[in-house]
């Protein structure tokens, strides 16, 4: 048995996990644990522990002690308050899940909190990594502590991720991403008349700007926009509107644009605030590379909004392909294999 720890924020985590998940389900024929705080998602291959939350405003706080206390422990971790219930109650619940199967390996996506009470159980980690300046104390020691460390972009993607400590390096492995390109870029366009747009926003938080989106509109009043996400409605599927688009408006977290380059598809890239400069980190590896992506304007105007349209379609969407391959979850469950082999 092994185990996967989720994180419940935006999507991108969950959308990874059942990608690799799922092969490794029917690889093996063995499940893999889930543990989150998000809700079991209806295809996840194996058990789910769905552990409270440690949200300071959703979960309750010790009742004789008052408030919360020193979040980071001095700065050594990232969310550990004292006296928090919910905190208290998700640890006990991943003591007793490692106590009770034994898990040859937990996958960490993303905690240092939950890698190293896994490790301090006996348990191998193996953390995907995520983009960004990761030099702080917290992820140090999670990297330090972990037996492999795995990053879902390709290994061109140089400068993604900035770490510096004594753990294992970081193994890329290319873009993850729920949907096949060699399958489904083989299915014919539906030809649309005019301009198609796909705007596409996380579900974290954030996304496209309306007034970015407004101007996009104005600048390009011929066009069929789509928005994806962020402030509009969430779309469980985004593929057919990814795919049959021009050119696409995307954030630049990692999911977005493992999907966006499974597709096939040039991108404007608008990267949004994260902590670690996450978005702003892939924004930057993307735009300095030969990746078919231009920058997103700097100012809300129609005639700076129609300028990049123009740049994006003539980029060679091709070159994705060396992004997203369709190939990382079985190159990431092979790297597993290896690592519960005694």
């Amino acid at each position: 048995m092994i185990g996967c720890y989720i994180h419940h924020q935006g999507s991108g985590h969950l959308h990874r996990a059942l990608s690799w998940a799922g092969l490794w389900a029917r690889r093996r024929d063995e499940p893999v644990t889930g543990l989150s705080s998000a809700p079991a998602p209806p295809k996840w291959p194996g058990p789910w522990i769905h552990l409270p939350s440690d949200a300071p405003s959703q979960a309750p706080r010790e009742p004789a002690t008052g408030g919360l206390g020193d979040p980071t422990a001095g700065g050594a971790l990232h969310w550990v308050p004292t006296r928090h219930a919910g905190l208290r109650r998700r640890m006990a619940m991943i003591s007793a899940w490692i106590d009770q199967t034994a898990p040859a390996l937990l996958v960490v996506d993303i905690s240092v909190e939950v890698t190293l009470i896994a490790r301090l159980h006996g348990v191998p980690v193996v953390v995907v990594a995520l983009p960004g300046d990761r030099r702080d104390p917290a992820h140090q020691l999670g990297y330090q502590l972990s037996e492999a460390v795995v990053g879902f972009w390709p290994r061109e993607a140089e400068g993604l991720l900035q770490r510096d400590d004594a753990g294992p390096a970081t193994q890329p492995l290319g873009g993850l991403c729920r949907f096949s390109p060699a399958v489904q870029t083989a299915t014919p366009r539906t030809p649309v008349p005019g301009l198609r747009i796909a705007v596409l926003s996380g579900r974290g938080g954030g996304g496209i700007p309306a007034p970015a989106v407004a101007a996009l509109r104005r600048g390009c009043p011929e066009a069929q926009v789509t928005v994806l996400g962020g402030t509009a409605a969430w779309r469980e599927d985004p593929w057919p509107v990814l795919h049959a688009a021009d050119f696409v408006v995307t954030a630049a977290g990692q999911n977005a644009v493992a999907e966006v380059a499974a597709s096939r598809t040039p991108a404007v890239v608008m990267p949004q605030q994260r902590p670690h400069g996450e978005q702003h980190h892939l924004a930057e590896v993307l735009l300095r590379g030969s990746w078919p992506a231009v920058p997103a304007p700097r100012t809300d105007t129609p005639a700076a909004w129609r300028e990049s349209v123009h740049q994006a379609a003539g980029l060679d969407a091709s070159c994705w392909q060396h992004w997203t391959d369709g190939q990382a979850a079985v190159r990431f469950i092979e790297l597993l294999d290896r690592e519960i082999r005694p």
